[in-house]
């Protein structure tokens, strides 16, 4: 058996929970293999919303089993915040959700750090959640991290070594740590919560279990955020592409088959950072709003735009994107005039190849298509989709290349079309 993929393509927010929950039942395990709890992930189903930040999005599904991978970030207190919610809600985890030894832990003093850096930054900030989600990847780098593994044995030593050498970073800085001790409270209290669930090795596990088990690997944020080929440097710590997998869950390429890449119908970002198709105006503030475009765990105002199919194509070409699944169709409902972005202006000269970066004047190229003006919410069928929207499908299969094989209609998981 092999290992399917599902990522988001554009700058994160692209629907991967609710595509996750939906694909669940096909398969036996789902694991995450990057990301912190910056990540949310929204699911909607028998009128109840949920939130995950570190939990897998198969969790909701039969009695399939959920991986928190190695390339994962952990906080305890946060988590132990999720699975008390999940466990009010009457969804028991400890039997099927299991944490890899090799994922990082996100320490309360890396959160310290995080606000640090990015007060550092002036007007350069990168928009971070302050969750102390880089200064865990920095330091995973550098070699100096603590992963749960460590939680067996000797770990109150190096927990206070690494404490130290943070610190007296921060002290150079003069920044405040007062808040230190009840961070620290709340941490502890998340570490004895973890301790409730089995750690593993998740490579060998996952390995021996592809042999009469299917696998789904779910990533976190988007393919334009990963840390090598996303908007650099106003991206995520982690590989958010397909090849993250194979990283973030000891995988071996060959292993990999379908991957299914996420995309809205139009397009979003939080934070700062590039973002060619952006709108200031009313049709802007009208996907914001319909699309109820504010971070799942930060509440942040999303930026709202276009669909930008240079960007697209460049991320199904890293991904190796087999089936593509749009989402948040219906937030295009009312609009009379849809626009896609198929190339950008760069310095007077069209370019259809994303570039090395996207600093400076960058303007969109657009085609035009008339709306469908149609309430799309309740169709339960392809059948029922409007002209003017299978246009839109049309159009957009043929300039990216990859069939489009599920369309999604609302937040619910009822409202989901597989073609």
């Amino acid at each position: 058996m092999k290992v399917d993929v599902l990522l988001g393509l554009q700058w994160g927010d692209e629907g991967k929970g609710k595509i996750v929950d939906v694909l669940t039942p096909e398969y036996s395990i789902v694991a995450r293999f990057q990301g912190g709890p910056n990540a949310g992930h929204t699911l909607e189903f028998e009128g109840k919303k949920y939130v995950l930040r570190s939990v897998p999005s198969g969790i909701f599904q039969g009695n399939n089993i959920n991986i928190i991978g190695n390339g994962v970030v952990l906080d305890p207190a946060l988590f132990k915040v999720e699975i008390e919610a999940l466990e009010a809600s009457g969804h028991s985890l400890t039997k099927r959700l299991l944490i890899s030894k090799k994922a990082h832990l996100i320490l309360p003093t890396h959160r310290l750090l995080d606000a640090c850096y990015e007060a550092q930054k002036g007007d350069a900030k990168i928009g971070t959640t302050g969750k102390g989600i880089g200064p865990t990847y920095t330091e995973k780098v550098g070699r100096g991290g603590l992963r749960i593994g460590d939680i067996l044995c000797g770990f109150e030593e190096k927990y206070q070594a690494v404490k130290a050498r943070h610190l007296k970073t921060l002290e150079q800085f003069k920044f405040d740590t007062s808040s230190l001790a009840d961070i620290e409270k709340e941490w502890f209290d998340g570490l004895e919560k973890l301790k409730e669930f089995a750690f593993i090795d998740s490579e060998h596990y996952i390995n021996k279990e592809l042999v009469n088990k299917k696998v789904l690997a779910e990533g976190a944020q988007g393919t334009m955020l990963d840390i090598d080929f996303g908007s650099y440097p106003f991206v995520t710590s982690s590989n958010t592409i397909t090849a993250g997998a194979c990283i973030g869950l000891g995988l071996a390429p060959q292993k990999i088959g379908e991957v299914f890449g996420i995309f809205k119908a139009y397009c979003t970002r939080v934070g700062s950072g590039p973002f060619p198709t952006e709108l200031f105006d009313e049709d802007g503030d009208n996907m914001r709003n319909i699309g109820f475009e504010f971070g799942s765990v930060t509440g942040r105002p999303r930026r709202c735009g276009w669909v930008d199919l240079v960007a697209l194509r460049y991320a199904i070409m890293i991904n190796g994107v087999t089936r593509l699944i749009m989402t948040k169709s219906d937030v295009l409902d009312t609009f009379k005039t849809i626009k896609a972005c198929i190339a950008y202006k760069i310095n007077g000269v069209e370019v259809t190849e994303f570039p090395f970066e996207l600093a400076g004047s960058v303007e969109p190229v657009y085609v035009e298509m008339e709306g469908w003006q149609t309430d799309m919410s309740k169709m339960q069928k392809e059948d029922e989709f409007p002209a003017q929207f299978k246009k839109y499908l049309s159009f957009l299969e043929e300039n990216l290349g990859v069939p489009i094989t599920i369309v999604s209609l609302g937040p619910d998981r009822e409202q989901t079309i597989i073609r």
